[in-house]
């Protein structure tokens, strides 16, 4: 009957239609929806209370499992002997029993029913099964051996809506095996047992054989690696990412050697294996149209290098944070006094990649790198980027990675407000920058030939000539095709761009930073470029340069360096001013007693550079009278300082006498014309030089120098060019800058070397007491055999017995 009510049920219960579910708000919808969800989950508790209780009653009901009183098949004796003494023994003796009850109990154990029924019940065992409504509940009583399986729990999960309503979505809970667990428990334990057994400790000598060991294996698969990758780089570029994830070893033993030796493996292999051209990343176009193999293979190459590379970057710049930072990693494989390490050979690392592949890609992001550690507080890692920096200045011809690192150091000197090493602004010395000076020559001389229009050439040439002067034009052009080197245009227009970025860099620090220890860098560079500067900026700078000079903050070297420029600019294009430099004259005039005579002599070298521009190239606007001054101070100065700077101001001097032949009667007693000589007086032009003579050159001809001597006795002789007393080639022919290198004492040494002295005659030597007076002997001899007495020291007593 409840079979044939259902279906009923349903086709009454009609699906709503669309019109009625949109009548329908939202909030209805939603409390169906939760009436459904809750009558759902109230039938799922009460069918697992159900399934809860059958099975608690499936397990009393095996735990109350009769023994039988015989093994009907007759298996394991010994144990059913052992169980019937048990009985026997628990029994109660049988002359205690009835014979009926005896007989009884013998009928039941015969019957089979007997061992599955439940004993705890008092019904009798032939029952008639006439009721059919206590068939089941028979049924349930009767014990059976079941395989109890575990319960599977059920995950609910969102449910799904369709046309009959909402269906609930379930799904079973992985259900963990006990056995599997306890196995696994049983190896963990086994585990920790032999962890906990002690390990024997490694003596020092062991653990060295045992790192020197683990460090060749290491170096054997970093050199497989290597040599695999070098052979062929397009088939084996995946070696790359696995020799870069050595940079992560973590074996405490030997992580610092082997990082150090990967760090180093994987620069040189870049310096290899990377090409001459920068890559670019692909376009979609590009990425779609079909290829061939060989070219797919080389993209594959090209980006795997790339992205390697990338990494390898970002590997060395991290090395340098956590040394910077002194961050320790969670690891601690590597300690915070092994990270200065790892950062110098990651420094250099970038340093020499820096300088080998100016061309390749991240380029900049090396430059962004090295050039905040060229002001770093180590000085090594400072002195490393420096020196980097130099050599690409120097080795790049185009300009172009020189602009970049050129702008960095400009913006970052400005942005630590000019507090910065000088080393960084002196790296600019070594820019190649020289071609801008004949950027108008090159335009008016070398101007790009223009070919002919066709309209041009068909009314002034013939056919036949016209198809020569084609092929003509096709082959010039394929001739500048071919061409290795640069467009001038380019490189001038870079070099410009350049320049003006130092330009501006020294014109700030002038202004805003003129007490900082850049100042003498900066004169320096404008020293070195200033033939360069727009003449502009000539009247401006010049009147700072003496602003700076007759302040007084200046060293004498840093005044050195301004004389140095001002006379660089006049020099130059600064020939069409009608500008008097007399002040910058009586300044050097004044600075030549002031240099340092001992080792730090550097500042001599830069008065022999002032002299050669000043009183050499300038010898028309030079008088005899400033001319004079300066050989006679100079000749005093050469009396003082190391013989190096004796030799290259000798050397100036001989150079004046050959350009002012009216200087040799300095070489006379005589004195010419009114006054006397005023050594003291800081004018060149008023000191009455003409009314003195050379008379140090006396003095140095006796110097312990063999240079010395003979450049002295040259000059006394009028510094002629012929005859014995005329100097050697190598010696005449170097200028005075050359020679004061050349005969440099900086390293220690003696040049030319000492010649030692070997003596055919053998004195007789005179040993012992041979050297001294009999008397003084005596004396010696009396004092030593005393006896030592401890006596106060009265100096008053023996003083006023001297006195008396």
């Amino acid at each position: 009957m409840i079979s044939r009510v259902l279906p009923s049920r349903r086709n009454k219960k009609q699906i709503p239609s669309f019109r009625k579910l949109l009548k329908t708000s939202k909030v209805k919808l939603e409390n169906k929806l939760k009436n459904k969800q809750f009558k759902q989950q109230s039938t799922l508790k009460k069918y697992r209370k159900e399934q809860r209780k059958l099975r608690q009653a499936v397990k009393d009901a095996v735990s109350k499992r009769p023994i039988p009183l015989e093994d009907p098949k007759g298996k394991r004796p010994g144990k059913r002997i052992e169980r019937e003494e048990e009985e026997e023994e628990e029994a109660l003796p049988l002359d205690m029993m009835d014979e009926d009850d005896l007989q009884l109990m013998k009928d039941l154990g015969q019957r089979a029913s007997f061992l599955t029924r439940d004993l705890s019940s008092s019904e009798p065992v032939h029952v008639k099964k006439r009721k059919r409504e206590h068939i089941i509940e028979k049924y349930e009583k009767i014990p059976r051996a079941l395989q109890t399986a575990p319960e599977k729990e059920l995950i609910h999960l969102l449910p799904i809506k369709d046309k009959s309503g909402i269906i609930p979505q379930t799904r079973e809970k992985p259900v963990i095996d006990s056995n599997q667990d306890e196995e696994d428990q049983e190896e963990v334990e086994l585990e920790e047992e032999i962890i906990e057994d002690p390990v024997r400790e490694l003596t020092l000598e062991e653990h060295l054989t045992e790192r020197k060991k683990k460090l060749q294996e290491k170096k054997m698969h970093i050199a497989a690696l290597a040599s695999a990758i070098l052979s062929d780089p397009e088939s084996n570029i995946k070696k790359l990412k696995e020799l870069r994830s050595m940079l992560m070893e973590q074996d405490p033993d030997v992580a610092v050697t082997v990082r150090k030796l990967v760090i180093v493996s994987l620069m040189e292999l870049f310096k290899d294996i990377t090409p001459s051209y920068k890559i670019r990343p692909l376009t979609e176009a590009e990425k779609s149209t079909k290829i061939r193999k060989e070219t797919q293979k080389l993209r594959e190459f090209e980006e795997g290098l790339v992205s390697q590379y990338k990494f390898y970057l970002e590997n060395l710049e991290q090395m340098v944070k956590d040394w910077k930072q002194r961050k320790l990693k969670k690891s601690n494989v590597i300690s915070l006094k092994a990270y200065k390490g790892l950062a110098e050979v990651a420094v250099k690392s970038l340093c020499e990649l820096l300088v080998a592949l100016p061309h390749f890609n991240f380029h900049n992001n090396i430059i962004v790198l090295i050039v905040p550690l060229m002001n770093d507080v180590s000085k090594l890692i400072s002195e490393m980027c420096c020196e980097a920096v130099k050599k690409l200045f120097k080795q790049d011809k185009l300009g172009q990675a020189s602009l970049g690192v050129i702008k960095v150091i400009s913006g970052f000197v400005k942005g630590r407000n000019y507090e910065v090493r000088p080393e960084m602004l002196k790296t600019f010395l070594c820019l190649r920058i020289k071609e801008i000076e004949v950027k108008k020559d090159t335009e008016d001389i070398n101007k790009p030939k223009k070919f002919m229009t066709f309209k041009e050439k068909r009314k002034t040439l013939s056919r036949m000539q016209r198809k020569w002067k084609k092929a003509e034009e096709k082959l010039e052009r394929e001739l500048r095709e071919a061409e290795a080197s640069e467009s001038t245009e380019k490189k001038l227009k870079l070099h410009t761009e350049t320049l003006n970025i130092v330009f501006v860099t020294y014109f700030r620090i002038l202004k805003k930073a003129q007490r900082s220890p850049l100042l003498p860098a900066v004169l320096e560079g404008l020293a070195k470029f200033a033939h360069l500067i727009n003449v502009e900026f000539f009247d401006d700078l010049l009147v700072v340069l003496h602003t700076l000079i007759e302040s007084g903050d200046l060293s004498y070297q840093e005044s050195l360096h301004c004389v140095q420029t001002a006379f660089h600019i006049l020099s130059g294009q600064g020939d069409v001013l009608n500008i008097d430099p007399m002040k910058f004259y009586t300044h050097l005039y004044k600075t030549l007693f002031k240099l340092h005579a001992g080792a730090t002599n550097e500042g001599v070298e830069i008065v022999l550079q002032c002299l050669d521009i000043m009183l050499t190239k300038r010898r028309k606007q030079v008088s005899q009278q400033r001319a004079l001054a300066f050989i006679k101070r100079l000749c005093t100065l050469a009396l003082h300082v190391l013989p190096n700077s004796s030799i290259g101001i000798l050397a100036i001097n001989r150079i004046l006498m050959h350009t002012f032949p009216k200087t040799d009667l300095l070489l006379d007693n005589e004195s010419q014309g009114s006054g006397v000589f005023l050594p003291e007086l800081d004018e060149p032009e008023y000191c009455n030089a003409q009314n003195t003579a050379l008379w140090e050159l006396h003095a140095l001809r006796r110097h312990y120098h063999p240079i010395v001597q003979r450049f002295a006795a040259h000059l006394m002789a009028g510094a002629p060019s012929e005859g014995s007393e005329a100097l050697k080639p190598e010696l005449s022919r170097r200028s005075a800058t050359e020679l004061f290198e050349t005969y440099s004492m900086a390293a220690m040494t003696f040049n030319p070397p000492v010649e030692s002295s070997n003596s055919k005659r053998k004195d007789k030597v005179i040993q012992g007491d041979s050297f001294l007076n009999e008397d003084l002997n005596e004396l010696i001899k009396r004092h030593c055999n005393e006896v030592d007495t401890h006596l106060p020291l009265d100096f008053t007593k023996y003083l006023q017995s001297l006195l008396r």
